[in-house]
């Protein structure tokens, strides 16, 4: 069996690892567990810190993947078949192998009725799900969404659908704003080009959102726009995980607006994937358009260095596995 190896900052590469095997019962604590054997999945913008090796967290093998599609292989619970095809989230990420051992509870069913590789895209759905249900009521409410990759996008389309007036996406690739009006942007403002704070005031007449998303995270967060952008008395959403610590936050700008900060992070498997997966289902929000590029495991290095560098317009980066419809 293979499972992945980062030896070296932004190198990947497949060894051979053992087989699992599920014990006869369940541990005490767990309802059941499966061998899950992942075959549709994607890259995230969290699997890029394992990748670049920022040695914010340990670097271990199997990583860095969670979202993905698959089949049961075994089971010592009662909630799956074996054969049963699932959408399943990993812990601590490390989902970068032919097959694993899963608690049965962090599976959902799959919808049948649209490819499996939109489906796939409840997961992240399921984060976004998660994070505005927070928030005060969206009808009616401007937003500005930072950062149009997979995440900014998945933004734009929910708050579409709940209802908000202006939906203004901003990143400083014009690539990626060639999307975001399919995805549910009203307006979008290249930051690389324009004084972003100027341009949505122009966009808004004058005024600022009532609520900010900060969707970029990690090295390159842009949490210091977010206040500039978000009016007094608004909200802003830290949606992108964040580094350690943000050197030159300027807190007290943000604390003299009396903006009120949010955060998101570990959605409720048994509410938000599901909804998720029910809106992609139904129709509600269209996620092809997100879908830009796809490789066969054997190119994992390659779809690793395109998810990265942001290369021909990608945003989200299939990776397919060998097996499908093979139970092992």
């Amino acid at each position: 069996m293979l499972i992945s190896e980062i030896h070296a900052p932004g190198k990947i590469r497949l060894i051979q690892a053992p087989e699992p095997v599920l014990s006869v019962n369940p541990p005490a604590n767990l309802s059941g567990q499966i061998i899950f054997q992942p075959e549709t999945t994607c890259l995230c913008g969290s699997d890029l810190p394992y990748f670049n090796r920022w040695d914010e967290w340990p670097v271990e093998q199997g990583h860095s993947l969670h979202e993905m599609i698959g089949t049961v292989t075994a089971t010592n619970g009662k909630k799956w078949n074996v054969g049963d095809r699932v959408l399943a989230v990993p812990l601590m990420q490390q989902g970068l192998s032919e097959r694993f051992i899963l608690d049965e509870n962090r599976a959902i069913k799959i919808a049948t009725n649209i490819p499996e590789e939109q489906a796939l895209m409840a997961q992240p759905l399921g984060t976004v799900v998660f994070a505005l249900k927070k928030l005060p009521n969206l009808l009616d409410r401007d937003v500005v969404v930072v950062g149009q990759g997979p995440m900014g996008q998945l933004m734009n389309a929910t708050l579409r659908m709940l209802g908000a007036r202006h939906i203004i996406g901003v990143d400083l690739l014009e690539s990626r704003l060639e999307t975001s009006p399919k995805m549910g942007a009203t307006a979008t403002v290249c930051n690389a080009k324009v004084d972003p704070v100027a341009a949505v005031q122009q966009i808004l007449g004058g005024q600022l959102p009532d609520l900010v998303i900060e969707c970029v995270g990690h090295a390159d967060q842009q949490f210091n726009l977010c206040i500039d952008l978000c009016k007094r008395g608004g909200h802003l959403l830290f949606f992108g995980v964040p580094p350690q610590t943000i050197d030159g936050l300027r807190w007290r700008d943000l604390f003299f607006k009396n903006v009120t900060v949010h955060t998101s992070v570990n959605p409720d498997f048994s509410r938000d994937f599901p909804l998720a997966m029910q809106w992609i289902r139904e129709g509600r929000i269209n996620v092809a358009p997100l879908i830009t590029h796809r490789f066969p495991l054997s190119q994992l290095q390659e779809a690793f260095e395109v998810f990265r560098d942001r290369k021909e317009g990608a945003i989200k980066v299939i990776v397919n596995f060998p097996g499908r419809g093979q139970v092992a």
